[in-house]
């Protein structure tokens, strides 16, 4: 019984290295920085500096922010707020 314990430990610990981790953020940013990027040169940052970086970041996170705060699927769409119907269960409960 403990090494059928120790067995799923190891294997559950082993799933990601932080080389595996490292990679999965590296190609994150790089989609981000093809997504956002033309975005924060119109705004007037210079390609590849500190600013025009924080404002691909900015952006990021406020689309992430914005399209996964309620998940559809778990309240058929509906969440807190004006925007939704005027309430946490929709207009007409």
């Amino acid at each position: 019984m403990r090494r059928l314990i120790l067995c799923a430990v190891l294997a559950l610990a082993g799933c990601a290295t932080p080389q595996e981790r490292a990679a999965r953020l590296q190609a994150d940013m790089e989609r981000d920085m093809a997504m956002y990027g033309p975005a924060c040169a119109r705004l007037g940052y210079a390609a590849s500096s500190d600013p025009w970086r924080a404002c691909i970041l900015q952006l990021g996170t406020k689309d992430e922010l914005r399209y996964n705060a309620y998940p559809s699927s778990f309240y058929g769409g509906y969440g807190p707020g004006p925007w939704r119907g005027g309430g946490f269960w929709g207009p007409y409960w």
